[in-house]
């Protein structure tokens, strides 16, 4: 059963949007948001998100206001009245918003804890058994169930659920313009090697073996892109290379953007990057392994995904690449590349 937002006291509805991280997962809601948008326009839409991922959100024309919670800093309260007193001030001030509408995106204890602290009169979320975390739908007073299998089309329909509507048209990804760092090339193949677990990595040593193919074939270096700090893996990738055939990209989430606008094509995992590339409609290679693509790939139609025959999905956090990873040869990765830069 469908039901609709209510106007609050003010006269338009309030709504909050929940869904806190982590990178791919706010890209893939973004089109979720956009419907809110659209179908009630003169909605005041806020978003609370991690403070890390917020500049994903920077100039979002569908946010009015962007609520940024520091969950690391919290994460210990025993750290001091110092975590105690953030802790508090973010719920008093996330209650003194005045939402009438929560939509809990992430179904988790955190986020579903989170929309249930805003006071909203309603508060919708997925049914249990579409929730990582079932306990979250105590804290719903409404619960949708979707049958679509990609995680774009759940938040849509669940965006819909909570307006009265139908899920329709194309899925609208508004990100900012990002920078481009003026060391970069004009010409360049991204690859972002790292993942939310391990089990979804490629072996570092493909990479190095990739690059060696784009290197001798087309002089096009693979820039390997990385959080700050983690500057280790490139190191690697670099020892199973030829000289000049890896350029290290360790970026801020608008430096990745920039990056990726820019780049001849993106090689990804399942991980934020890649869903950022296919959000932008990027031409590249997706290389899965234990997680399903239909569910958590790319969205559209501009990257191809390449997942060994037989691969098993789990969703164990695996502290290795998956075999299933391991097979799916560098070789055949640049046969798709190759094709994008003919």
């Amino acid at each position: 059963m469908s039901w609709s937002v209510e106007a609050g006291s003010s006269g338009a509805p309030r709504i909050l949007v929940a869904r806190l991280g982590a990178m791919g997962d706010v890209i893939q809601t973004l089109p979720a948001v956009a419907d809110l948008r659209n179908r009630l326009p003169e909605a005041r839409i806020a978003w609370v998100v991690e403070s890390r991922w917020a500049p994903i959100l920077d100039g979002n024309p569908h946010v009015d206001d962007v609520i940024p919670v520091a969950l690391r800093r919290w994460r210990n309260l025993a750290n001091g009245p110092g975590s105690w007193r953030a802790a508090v001030r973010f719920a008093l001030d996330l209650r003194a918003w005045g939402c009438d509408v929560s939509i809990d995106f992430q179904g988790l204890l955190k986020s579903a804890a989170l929309a249930g602290l805003s006071g909203a009169r309603e508060r919708a979320g997925f049914d249990r058994t579409l929730l990582r975390e079932p306990l979250a739908e105590i804290a719903y007073t409404r619960r949708a169930l979707t049958s679509r299998p990609h995680v774009v089309d759940r938040y849509r329909d669940l965006a819909a659920f909570a307006t009265g509507s139908t899920a329709s048209g194309r899925a609208e990804f508004p990100l900012p313009a990002g920078r481009l760092r003026p060391d970069m090339p004009a010409s360049f193949v991204l690859a972002s090697p790292e993942a939310g677990w391990a089990g979804k990595q490629w072996p570092e040593e493909h990479y190095g073996r990739l690059a060696s193919l784009l290197w001798s074939d087309h002089r096009i270096p693979l820039a390997v892109d990385c959080a700050p700090g983690a500057e280790a893996c490139i190191a690697r990738i670099r020892a199973n290379a030829p000289a000049g055939s890896v350029l290290a990209h360790p970026s801020t989430i608008p430096e990745l953007i920039g990056a990726t606008r820019h780049a001849r094509a993106v090689v990804g995992v399942d991980s934020g990057p890649l869903h950022l590339a296919a959000a932008l409609a990027r031409p590249g290679v997706a290389i899965f392994g234990p997680t399903d693509p239909i569910r958590n790939g790319p969205y559209g139609d501009s990257i191809t995904v390449l997942r060994a025959q037989g691969a098993l999905t789990t969703y164990k956090r695996d502290r290795e690449s998956h075999r299933s990873m391991h097979a799916c040869a560098p070789d055949l990765v640049y046969e798709r590349l190759h094709q994008l830069l003919v």
